[in-house]
């Protein structure tokens, strides 16, 4: 339930996550490139700064901003540990999640698996949840099971 809570909060956190300056952006691209380097993943960066692979296409309908998904997920920090670890599905409206997490979701279909890396504008920004020091990088695999 703890870990469940923990992903409910994530829309009231980024409505106060603070402004990034450009070097820090910069520094925290750095960083997610050299993570990325050292684990040989190629992935996308997106304009917000999201790098993303997607590993299946999935199928069927593309998720929607308004759409609730049910998923799947692991999420780690760069030093390799586990944060949480979702082996069942949670289900939650796309519009309540962390800004990371909605930019990748309208680009999926059930079934599709992805390796996020999320920066901290994107993520929790400077607040310390559970396991997540503040102004973390999350590395997250995900897989999306159905929407509705």
């Amino acid at each position: 339930m703890k870990k469940i809570l923990f992903v409910v909060l994530l829309s009231n956190l980024v409505v106060s996550c603070k402004t990034y300056s450009e070097d820090e952006k910069n520094v925290f691209d750095k960083e997610i490139v050299e993570y990325l380097q050292k684990k040989k993943i190629e992935c996308t960066r997106s304009e917000s700064g999201l790098y993303y692979k997607i590993y299946e296409k999935g199928e069927g309908q593309t998720v929607q901003i308004s759409d609730s998904v049910s998923f799947v997920y692991k999420g780690k920090l760069a030093n390799g540990t586990v944060f949480d670890n979702q082996k069942n599905p949670i289900t939650f409206k796309v519009k309540d999640l962390i800004a990371g997490w909605k930019e990748i979701m309208v680009k999926l279909k059930p079934k599709a698996k992805v390796f996020l890396a999320v920066p901290p504008l994107l993520g929790y920004g400077e607040h310390e949840l559970d396991r997540i020091p503040p102004n973390s990088i999350l590395y997250f695999e995900m897989e999306i099971i159905s929407i509705k």
